[in-house]
């Protein structure tokens, strides 16, 4: 408790100078947790893909569609519990700002292989029966402040026209790492009309999503379905859910590393200004450092005046950015919408945030530790004349 005092005295000796490197700390912290929560936000889908589903797309493009046709070959291969679909709707709400994932569905296969997305057994039912129904996101319905029965028109970009859905459900995630920001529609429905005003184009889906017994197995179902379909019209590629939500991350893999690089120079510049503060409190304090020294206290007690007074001003300077970056990570989500579709700010971040801020404390104390309990008590003494 001693301790304590003498370290909470010693460190705000000079106020104006011990608050300006917490608030710089601070900032810090919170633009390094901010940056994490960016980077984190970009590979939520990925990690929220399930080990039990893979994706089958054509081999020659994503933008490819593969007949329909192909469900009951898949549905064959050994070691596929289940089989689904859906195609990207890519419809336009109000204005081109109000984007968000819209996906048509086959509902009564699509929602059995996504536990993950909760939804009530009578809005469930109600949605099935209804083809012009649609199931939304809790965080979408709420953005929009759609409720059960609303009509919500499409403008359509791929599938033209203007499209009036009415809201039959609203799910929720079964954990915060779920995407509650997409829509889903019925495909047999956009199907239909499809086939209606051009014929010849319809049976096609973007990509099938196929339920598998065992994760182990993914590769060699995988290779399964591939090699069934080899030398076809429509060859396939078949990757785990994961990688295929990868592949969309890679496509931004540069500003991605970039936004790490600077998250770890904010550290790094921050490491520099505190260690600065530490090497001019020491330098101040020489007299002191040999006084306590004269007056028989070890080195080490001289040590721990310099650790614990630099690792007090992190802590608070860490908690301080902390408890910032909360609030400024959900203005920052409100503000870009549904972009980031899952945006919080995870355990392990805070957690990554306050070790660097004890990291900034460690090292900028480390040298100005080392060189007071080394110092000669007699040149120590002459800062006192």
């Amino acid at each position: 408790m001693f301790l304590l005092r003498l370290l909470l005295k010693n460190a705000f000796r000079h106020r104006l100078r011990t608050l300006l490197t917490i608030v710089g700390l601070m900032v810090a912290v919170c633009a390094f947790g901010l940056l994490r929560t960016i980077v984190d936000a970009w590979y939520a889908g990925a990690n929220a893909s399930s080990s039990t589903r893979l994706v089958v797309r054509s081999a020659t493009s994503l933008t490819v569609p593969l007949p329909l046709a192909y469900a009951e070959r898949l549905r064959a291969v050994d070691g596929v519990t289940a089989v689904s679909w859906s195609n990207w709707f890519g419809g336009v709400y109000v204005t081109e700002r109000n984007f968000f994932p819209q996906f048509a569905v086959d509902g009564a296969s699509y929602l059995p292989l996504y536990p993950e997305f909760v939804v009530a057994d009578a809005e469930r039912t109600a949605w099935l029966r209804d083809r012009r129904g649609v199931l939304v996101g809790r965080t979408l319905a709420a953005k929009y402040g759609w409720k059960v029965g609303d009509t919500v028109p499409l403008r359509g970009t791929i599938y033209s026209g203007t499209w009036n859905f009415t809201i039959r459900g609203i799910y929720q995630g079964a954990d915060a790492g779920v995407d509650q920001n997409q829509m889903l529609m019925h495909w047999g429905y956009v199907n239909e009309i499809q086939r209606q005003r051009f014929p010849g184009r319809g049976d096609s889906v973007g990509v099938f999503v196929v339920g598998i017994r065992d994760p182990n197995d993914a590769a060699l179902v995988g290779q399964r379905i591939d090699t069934m379909f080899r030398n076809s019209l429509a060859e396939t590629l078949t990757e785990t859910e994961k990688a295929f939500q990868l592949g969309f991350v890679s496509m931004s893999e540069a500003i991605l590393v970039a936004l790490q690089a600077v998250s770890l120079i904010v550290i790094v510049i921050i490491m520099a200004v505190m260690a600065n503060t530490m090497a001019m409190t020491a330098r101040e304090r020489l007299a002191e450092y040999a006084t306590l020294k004269a007056l028989g206290f070890p080195p080490e007690f001289v040590v721990k005046l310099l650790f614990g007074e630099s690792l007090l001003i992190a802590v608070i300077g860490g908690v301080l950015g902390v408890l910032v970056t909360l609030p400024l990570a959900s203005a920052f989500a409100n503000a870009v919408g549904t972009l980031f579709p899952v945006f919080r700010v995870a355990p392990e971040t805070i957690a990554l945030q306050l070790l660097a801020a004890l990291a900034v404390g460690v090292a900028a104390a480390a040298w100005p530790a080392w060189r007071s309990s080394r110092i000669d008590i007699v040149d120590g003494l002459r800062h006192v004349a």
